[in-house]
């Protein structure tokens, strides 16, 4: 398995797992997240896989299918009232696909973004999780 940033014939797999999470999301609170719809378009993913400061990793196996992904976006606050200006990562989305959950891809996606934000030089890394989805 590899660990790189996505490319463009990338797409299809990064779909099929933001399916997944959003699976996820209607299920844990069905009052905010709809189903059955996707959250980027085709267009709107290539434009991500473009910016530079909306990194999106994925983990490939040997076939080129997307096994993982995260999703990453740098912040940083400047001129801020309340918050240091120092430079974050923030992990926005995560996923493993449910069909290799348990292999600690996650763990191995998660280490590669930290080496990547430490090369960057961020301060932190940031990662959400829902209370719902007890298995992350």
């Amino acid at each position: 398995m590899e660990i790189r940033k996505a490319l463009p014939k990338d797409i299809p797999g990064l779909h099929r797992l933001l399916s997944q999470v959003l699976e996820i999301h209607h299920q844990g609170r069905p009052d905010l997240f709809k189903t059955g719809v996707r959250k980027y378009t085709d267009e709107e993913l290539a434009h991500l896989l473009q910016d530079e400061n909306r990194p999106i990793f994925a983990a490939i196996d040997e076939s080129g299918q997307v096994l993982g992904y995260a999703f990453c976006t740098f912040q940083q606050y400047k001129d801020d009232n309340i918050f240091t200006p120092v430079k974050t990562l923030y992990i926005d989305d995560l996923c493993v696909d449910e069909a290799c959950r348990g292999q600690h891809l996650g763990r191995q996606l998660y280490d590669h973004v930290l080496a990547f934000a430490r090369a960057q030089g961020c301060y932190n890394v940031t990662l959400n999780v829902w209370a719902f989805n007890e298995s992350a």
